[in-house]
């Protein structure tokens, strides 16, 4: 039988004991992090507790079967390793990561009662290179060119960017289907194309968390078939007689220009002799005024036919010396006109100056001259400046 001071104690002790053992209890939840993986990759699950009386940890999967028990493996499945146990730590590895395998992943302490612990695995679905349709073999200058962009996989639903040679095209809409699991998704973009398009690279950009800095790219190089241009290069502005003169017919074109013609004023060249066609230049040597008129370049391929043209104009060398020297004589006479009339101008002033006289009115007093000082100056006045003498200046 106890007595009331030893039950007093009994019941503090009890007090106590279950005080401690609730901050153990506590101490010995055991703590997980939720975390994410790639498909194809490896996750790590780890389990970690503060203060562990040799008691037991173990993994469960979120169809609640057992994995490792301590570092005695429960499951018979290839991917999954044991990384580390311990009484404070079990972590275990799950590599080749499937969609199938997201889910919540349970801890385990074999305490009394048990304590869990549980941690969300994030498996992300990686986006297939996208691919682009709708390229049905070349475009002419003018079509409007319908592509399609797509990709499967994804989870959640990447984003598709559209490129032309480098610049992104804003504003394409994309549409996000869902099979359950992973998202299809596809943009449709239209472009009218003209000859400048030709050889352009449209692209298509796949975006992901699961690709991070490295999006996945589908290109299209653009083949837009027009007509020839053509344009006429010479080597030199001013054609002299004796000179030679090449002309170069620069031609661009899808498909490719056939070979070039060359004419004058609409006939065939006149002089073969001197007149000579090199791939697309025309070389015509010893020039004389016979050769003065309209020569035309054409070019063609299947789309049409283009021309373009140089007036031809021949001078006589001696012509253009005195072109040069008549030029000079011009410009020596307007700089004697300007001198001579700067000169007329400076002398018209001068004597402006030297006519204009202005009159005023000096403060001087009579007297004041011979003055041997300021005072007796002074004393010496007579008048004021009303009766003083008028005096005169003159400016020459």
């Amino acid at each position: 039988m106890f007595t009331k001071p030893n039950m007093f104690f009994f019941c503090l002790c009890s007090f106590c004991g279950f005080l401690f053992q609730l901050q153990v209890s506590q101490a010995q939840s055991p703590l997980t992090q939720n975390v994410t993986a790639v498909e194809g990759g490896t996750v790590t699950l780890t389990c970690k507790v503060d203060q562990n009386d040799n008691t037991s940890l173990q993994w469960s999967n979120p169809a609640q079967q057992t994995l490792y028990f301590d570092d005695k493996k429960a499951l018979r499945d290839n991917r999954i390793e044991l990384v580390r146990s311990s009484w404070q730590e079990l972590s275990i590895n799950i590599s080749e990561v499937a969609l199938s395998d997201e889910g919540q992943y349970t801890c385990s302490l074999f305490t009394m009662p048990v304590k869990t612990s549980k941690a969300f695995l994030t498996v992300l679905g990686v986006p297939q290179t996208p691919v682009i349709s709708g390229f049905k073999g070349p475009f002419n200058e003018g079509d409007l060119v319908e592509l399609t962009c797509s990709t499967s996989g994804s989870k959640p639903a990447a984003d598709i960017r559209w490129f032309k040679d480098e610049k992104e095209m804003k504003d394409i809409p994309s549409i996000k289907e869902s099979n359950g699991k992973t998202f299809t998704v596809s943009s449709k973009m239209g472009l009218r194309v003209d000859r400048n398009d030709d050889g352009v690279a449209v692209s298509c950009t796949v975006d992901h968390v699961s690709l991070k800095a490295s999006p996945q790219v589908a290109t299209q190089v653009l083949n837009i078939q027009y007509m020839p241009s053509v344009k006429i290069d010479f080597s030199r502005n001013f054609a002299r007689e004796g000179d030679e003169l090449r002309l170069e017919c620069r031609v661009t074109g899808n498909p490719t220009p056939e070979a070039v013609k060359w004419k004058k004023d609409g006939a065939e060249l006149p002089d073969p002799d001197r007149m000579v066609v090199e791939g697309n230049m025309l070389i015509i040597s010893a020039l004389n005024k016979t050769d003065n008129g309209t020569y035309y370049c054409e070019a063609s391929n299947l789309l049409g036919e283009n021309t373009a043209e140089y007036i031809l104009f021949v001078y006589d060398p001696s012509a253009l010396a005195g072109q040069t020297g008549t030029d000079h004589a011009m410009i020596g006479g307007v700089v004697a006109v300007v001198v001579f009339v700067t000169l007329c101008l400076i002398i018209v002033l001068g004597r402006y100056l030297a006519r204009h006289k202005g009159t005023y009115l000096t403060n001087e007093a009579k007297g004041a001259e011979d003055a041997p000082d300021a005072d007796t100056a002074i004393i010496n006045a007579e008048g004021s400046q009303a009766n003083a003498d008028e005096k005169k200046e003159y400016f020459i």
